[in-house]
């Protein structure tokens, strides 16, 4: 025992004496040149949201409204013409094991106020339960008896994926009467005027190829992380696309509720399946061919947020990996191109890529939660109050104006960003060196009405997981650390950081054991 305790006391002297000689000259300097580093991509993100900022306002103020910026003019009926005087539109809902969304979906675009022989909307099915397949071949049978020009299709792989189903979809020979194409998602649920609100824009204006609305969450009170959720996307629907839309005309296509000329996805070379975020990819390859985009902030379309854990992390993993492999690959098919200006690519470059789907990710876990926790430990590296608390808190608040009505949630919400962004930088770090799970998809589940009681009240249902099925190791391991750090601030430390430090191992710990969002059992 006495051995033990003496070869104990040997380590300890050891690991003493190599941390002092390696503090001065290495860890001293390298925290201290990445802190400033962090610092400096602080101001670099606060000059970007307060441009930001500025933009929405003089366009709120000003009342740059699409109406005022682009041609509209209704599509009226004519007696002469009759239906012909509407274009031809194709409708296209991809869809995968939708079980609980499918009806809500196929019923929305079938309802959708245009004439019957100027639509086509097409059901592309993925699904590999038969099951689910049987129940929307019904459903689109359902539709058709009702006069309803549905098709449903499918084909005999899963190759590409959404992007792949879409691609497919366009081969068939009826596309080729049709001039525009709206998609939506199998839980977006759009209104019956949405195509008389959208396509007018694309007629009367042959520069647009994209037409984008806003999402409207449905179930946004479902619990506090979709809460959470709200009010990250609701700064980028109601700040984030308004901008870009108003000022170079150009934002990342959202996947769903929008509507494409067909002749500008064509000409960008289609739906391509080299990266997980095929309509980003879309939309930059249309925007580098000079098409513009039309960001309409009062057309919103009801849709679903994920309502558990497992859901949102594997949808954050596709959104943060996709955009950061698109970079990597289309970088310089942006810096070559001819047919935009050079401000506009330094926009997309910059702007669009670097500060948003990088840096945003990576500072906020590096900054927040790996090199301010260590700086307690090493008082020679000093964070001026600037960078901890005059900044972070400006950017919070222009972030969180998107959503007033959960603006005393603003605490909880910046501890929910920061624990989500180690799973947003993994992802980052994947999607940039392009390793494995660059190219994983996996379907964001849909609950639809499924958590519904027969009183229209929540009916929640928790599982008995297996320990090891719930919790996530790297949020286990980061919690660990901020509490070190922070017991070690509280005995030995001048930052009194470690109220901070506590509560975001607290929050940390919240997500490494799974205790975030709903429980539904899979019956």
């Amino acid at each position: 025992m006495e051995a033990f305790k003496v070869a104990s006391e040997g380590v300890g002297m050891q690991l003493e004496f190599i941390w002092k000689n390696i503090r001065e000259p290495l860890i001293v300097p390298m925290l201290r040149w990445t802190v400033y580093l962090c610092l400096g991509l602080s101001l670099i993100m606060l000059v970007e949201k307060v441009y930001m900022a500025i933009v929405i306002c003089y366009v709120k103020l000003f009342k740059r409204t699409p109406e005022k910026c682009y041609k509209f003019k209704a599509i009226e009926d004519d007696v002469e013409l009759g239906n012909s005087n509407y274009p031809m539109v194709l409708v296209q809902v991809p869809m995968y094991n939708e079980r609980e969304v499918y009806q809500l979906s196929i019923g929305a675009a079938c309802e959708l106020s245009w004439p019957s022989d100027r639509i086509i909307i097409q059901i592309l099915d993925d699904s590999t339960d038969p099951t689910i397949k049987e129940f929307v071949q019904e459903e689109c049978r359902r539709w058709r008896n009702k006069g309803v020009n549905i098709k449903y299709e499918v084909r005999d792989n899963r190759n590409g994926y959404k992007a792949g189903a879409l691609k497919e979809g366009m081969k068939h020979s009826h596309v080729l009467q049709c001039e525009y194409v709206a998609i939506f998602d199998a839980d977006f649920q759009p209104e019956p005027d949405f195509l008389l609100r959208t396509i007018p824009f694309l007629v009367n204006n042959p520069e647009i190829g994209l037409v984008q609305a806003r999402w409207k969450f449905v179930n946004a009170n479902e619990c506090l992380m979709t809460r959470m959720q709200q009010m990250s996307l609701d700064y980028h629907f109601k700040v984030e696309q308004e901008v870009g839309s108003s000022t170079y005309a150009f934002f990342g296509f959202n996947g769903t509720a929008g509507v494409w000329r067909i002749s500008a996805l064509n000409e960008a070379g289609g739906w391509k399946d080299r990266t997980t975020v095929e309509d980003m990819d879309l939309a930059v390859r249309a925007s580098l061919k000079g098409w513009k985009f039309l960001y309409l902030s009062n057309l919103q379309v009801k849709n679903e947020l994920p309502s558990t854990l497992k859901a949102y992390r594997y949808q954050q993993h596709r959104w943060s990996c996709g955009p950061a492999n698109l970079f990597r690959k289309i970088v310089m098919e942006i810096v070559t191109s001819k047919k935009v200006s050079l401000l506009k690519k330094l926009h997309i470059v910059y702007s669009f890529f670097f500060i948003r789907k990088i840096v945003v990710h990576v500072h906020t876990f590096v900054f927040y939660c790996i090199l301010l926790p260590a700086t307690v430990m090493v008082p020679e590296v000093v964070v001026p109050k600037w960078g901890t608390v005059y900044v972070p808190s400006i950017i919070t608040l222009l972030k969180a104006v998107g959503t007033p009505r959960s603006f005393y949630l603003v605490i909880f919400w910046v501890l929910f960003e920061n624990t989500i962004a180690l799973h947003r930088t993994k992802a980052t770090i994947i999607g940039l060196l392009e390793t494995s799970r660059v190219n994983e998809w996996i379907v964001t589940e849909k609950l639809g009405d499924a958590l519904k009681g027969k009183d229209g009240g929540k009916e929640l249902k928790k599982l008995r997981f297996k320990i090891v099925d719930r919790i996530h190791l790297s949020e286990l391991f980061v919690g660990f650390y901020l509490l070190f750090c922070g017991c070690y601030d509280l005995m030995h430390g001048k930052n009194q950081f470690f109220i901070f430090l506590y509560i975001q191992a607290i929050a940390f710990f919240i997500l490494a054991f799974g205790y975030v969002g709903t429980f539904v059992s899979n019956s």
